[in-house]
């Protein structure tokens, strides 16, 4: 079994990470899964919320993700969201602010977001 996985976190403009990990945690509609290296191959709905990918270097990258797919096949992994964000891209402030407004307004979707954007930031 290999140590580590590639891993590839592409939103629909940009790609946001690439890279080697050796585990990476994500949520889908069916619950929070973790990927190791040697992983039965999966396809999967990502969900609003964190994704963790710890590197090969033993440092951490937490990244927010908004819908999407999680494939998994020959230690390659990749996440394709329709929105990313890096945990150090996110303005705490704003996030805090669209949640309120969020919650005020029962945008059940964008609360969904700003939360995802808050827990991605505290996991860092």
């Amino acid at each position: 079994m290999a140590a580590e996985l590639h891993v590839e976190l592409v939103a629909a403009d940009r790609s946001v990470w690439s890279g080697e990990a050796t585990l990476v945690v994500a949520r889908t509609t069916s619950g929070d899964i973790g990927v190791m290296p040697g992983h039965q191959p999966l396809l999967g709905v990502l969900e609003s919320g964190p994704v963790t990918m710890r590197t090969s270097d033993g440092g951490t990258v937490v990244a927010a993700v908004h819908g999407g797919f999680i494939s998994f096949a020959d230690n390659k992994l990749s996440l394709l969201a329709e929105i990313a964000e890096l945990s150090d891209e996110i303005d705490v402030q704003r996030a805090e602010r669209a949640l309120e407004r969020a919650k005020s307004e029962a945008d059940a979707s964008a609360e969904r977001r700003a939360d995802a954007r808050l827990r991605a930031v505290a996991a860092r």
